[in-house]
């Protein structure tokens, strides 16, 4: 099908022609939005129910089929985390076709086979499609469902779950959607391990059989194809797809908004930022007439870096890495306005304040008219790209259909665009923007951020991770009496092998393999030290040989990265050379630390000590149990801002009577990094060479 958008192909045109007739001393005045005409696609249905949209491009020898089952929402219950099974299990295999087989033969052709638990999605070469399509059938109807497969699927969510325990963000986004929509609603039910645990393969078969089936299925075909031919192929392989009697679910309603702005805190000990998310929610659709006066104000408040909430926090305090804000559409009532950042725990009430001031402003202040012209033109530019791939048509057809909306939604689209005033955005802003029944959703360390959050004067309520009410947090523990800082390190020296033998170390070695969070690749560390403050470390990564080096010799150092070379800084120059021996701990002076607290880490009490090296601050973490150190901070300032290191420390092993942790995790603003050393040596395999 061709897309036909003549007018701006024909400016295009005689703006050539008339180049130097132009007049450069004037700005151009902005033309009126182009006209769109969007072609229909070819349509049919099956017997069975299974809808059909076809978009002819024969541009390129290419096809691709996109299955939609048109369920509504499907609230999981007990049994959540169903449809995350059902997701891993489906596309692979078919109960004639065995696993290895059906993926050998897709790798064969090029192509590729992907599966949800309400959709599907296949794409390969145009001469491939008969197969393609047929394998895609025969996954989506008659899947091969194996013990095996779904004892691998239900672990494989298990061990996600329990990662996402420490994730910050994860935790802020099920606790946010838990309390917008209520934990009874299909879009803020949460899966537990309790829940995952109630589901064996029976309920995953069941559950395909009642939901996956063609009564409320779209298929849209994109691509290289013949409509009467793909017709035939369509028939063939899904002809035979059998409905169940009734697939349809009553959706209840969702949560009401909170009675007043709120801050709904949930402490998370290990957190080293905040997670910020404002949000309320909003009954919009997209053929309300209100949609595209709300994306328009959406995009001013924080749909990237021109809008308020991103130019106040990012460019102007430097709080955060960046703030957004985003406004949902829902044809059953079930979404949400949210602005949110990940910000630094001692900026966390003043991001707070912010972003309420910002959402206050749009709903207050006219916005500048630049500013709207802008966002309009971004539209325009992105809508006109996104009409270059004709699977935007397709998806164009399908949403008419699934959201009720007129036929010539997407042909005005940009008119409508275009025709959102100032005051159309200070009216939508009043209406889904909301500030006097706001949730603030923060998620972080409650010891940190909690004491300045309520001096907002905002009222905070507390909730667990899973969204249960909870009481305020206790951040620390009586000391015990006699208990101070040097009893602490005493009592560290002491359980790491003690004194005598920590003097003897004069060398240490250390192998480690090094994770990188986000990084495709897995490098290896060598890191030697030599007392008293002599440092080297290089890391290797296989087939690209030595990526980054770090060097220390006592009295200047580098670092190396990518062939560039940059030398300390005064300032790191100096603090490496105030540092003592190999472990800190035997050189502390008494005046320079302080027991502050005993606080909760990742579970285990740990006694809290601040030490202090003129105007540099730094903690200590040491297990009240073990008297093993687990964490230390530290905080630094990099291009005018403050970043926070976190190291914490785990998997102690002896080597030659000395206690050491063998696992680091640090988090150093964005970047998280694992080592995990393989090997390490004492007074062996370290030269003064190794620090030049």
């Amino acid at each position: 099908m061709k897309t036909k958008i003549s007018v701006l192909i024909v400016l295009f045109l005689m703006s050539i022609s008339v180049n130097a007739q132009l007049d450069r001393s004037q700005q151009p005045k902005q033309g009126p939005a182009p006209k769109i005409s969007i072609d229909k696609p070819n349509e049919f249905e099956l017997k069975n129910g299974l809808k059909v949209l076809v978009v002819e491009n024969h541009k390129l020898p290419r096809v691709s089929f996109s299955l939609n089952i048109d369920n509504t929402p499907i609230y999981e219950g007990d049994k959540g985390g169903i449809k995350s099974i059902l997701s891993g299990m489906l596309g692979n295999g078919t109960t004639t076709i065995s696993k290895d087989e059906f993926n050998e033969e897709v790798d064969f052709l090029g192509a590729r086979i992907n599966f949800g638990s309400q959709n599907a999605f296949a794409q390969s070469l145009s001469k491939y499609s008969d197969r393609i399509l047929e394998l895609m059938a025969d996954a989506a109807i008659n899947p091969l469902f194996t013990q095996e497969e779904f004892d691998k699927q239900k672990e494989q969510l298990t061990e996600g779950l329990k990662a996402n325990e420490k994730s910050v963000a994860a935790i802020s986004s099920r606790v946010g959607s838990a309390l917008s929509y209520g934990l009874n609603h299909p879009s803020g039910e949460i899966t537990t391990e309790t829940t995952i645990n109630n589901i064996n393969l029976t309920d995953v078969i069941a559950f395909h059989e009642q939901y996956f089936n063609p009564s409320n299925a779209y298929l849209v075909i994109v691509g290289d194809v013949d409509f009467k031919s793909i017709k035939k192929l369509v028939e063939s392989h899904f002809g035979n797809w059998e409905t169940s009697a009734n697939v349809s679910s009553t959706v209840p309603k969702v949560n009401p908004n909170a009675q007043y702005t709120q801050i709904n805190f949930v402490d998370m000990p290990n957190a080293v930022q905040s997670d910020i998310r404002v949000t309320n929610n909003v009954n919009l659709k997209m053929k309300d007439d209100n949609y595209h006066a709300a994306l328009i104000a959406n995009s001013i408040l924080g749909g990237g870096r021109e809008g308020y909430v991103y130019q106040n926090l990012r460019s102007d305090k430097g709080y955060t890495y960046g703030a957004y804000s985003g406004i949902g559409t829902s044809r059953y009532g079930a979404s949400r306005f949210s602005a949110v950042a990940q910000v630094r725990n001692e900026v966390t009430d003043s991001s707070v304040v912010e972003l309420m001031k910002e959402i206050k402003r749009i709903k207050t202040e006219p916005v500048d008219p630049e500013a709207l012209k802008l966002t309009k033109a971004k539209y325009v530019g992105d809508f006109v790209m996104d009409l270059e791939s004709p699977q935007t048509i397709a998806n164009f057809a399908l949403d008419v259909k699934l959201n009720d909306l007129p036929e010539d939604f997407y042909t005005t689209y940009l008119q409508k665009i275009n025709a959102v005033t100032i005051d159309d955005v200070t009216r939508v802003a009043n209406e889904y923007f909301s500030t006097d029944n706001a949730r603030i959703i923060v998620v972080g360390k409650g010891s940190d951020v909690l004491e300045n959050l309520e001096k907002t004067g905002i009222p905070i309520k507390y909730f667990d991770t899973y969204a249960t009410p909870t009481d305020k947090p206790v951040f620390s523990k009586e000391i015990p009496s006699g208990m101070n800082a040097q009893t602490v390190i005493d009592n560290y020296i002491k359980a790491v092998g003690g004194k005598a033998n920590l003097e003897k170390i004069n060398t240490v070695l250390t192998n480690a393999d090094v994770t990188i969070e986000g990084a495709p690749f897995k490098p290896k560390a060598v890191i030697k030290a030599m007392a008293p403050n002599k440092i080297s470390m290089e890391m290797v990564i296989e087939g690209m040989g030595t990526v980054m080096k770090q060097k220390f010799d006592g009295a200047t150092g580098y670092q190396e990265q990518q062939g560039m070379k940059i030398p300390m800084s005064e300032k790191e120059v100096s603090d490496k050379q105030a540092e003592k021996g190999l472990f800190p701990e035997l050189y502390m002076d008494t005046s320079s630390i302080n027991l502050e607290a005993i606080v909760p880490i990742n579970g285990t009490d740990a006694y809290k000590i601040k030490v202090t090296k003129g105007e540099d601050v730094s903690y200590r973490f040491y297990s009240t149990e073990s008297n093993l150190l687990i964490r230390s901070e530290s905080t630094t300032e990099q291009a005018g801002q403050s970043i926070t290191t976190i190291e914490e420390l785990s998997n102690y092993k002896q080597v030659d009577g000395v206690q050491l942790p063998f696992t680091t995790k640090i988090t150093a603003g964005p970047q998280k990094i694992t080592l995990s050393s393989t090997d390490v040596k004492f007074n062996e395999g370290v030269t003064d060479a190794d620090f030049n």
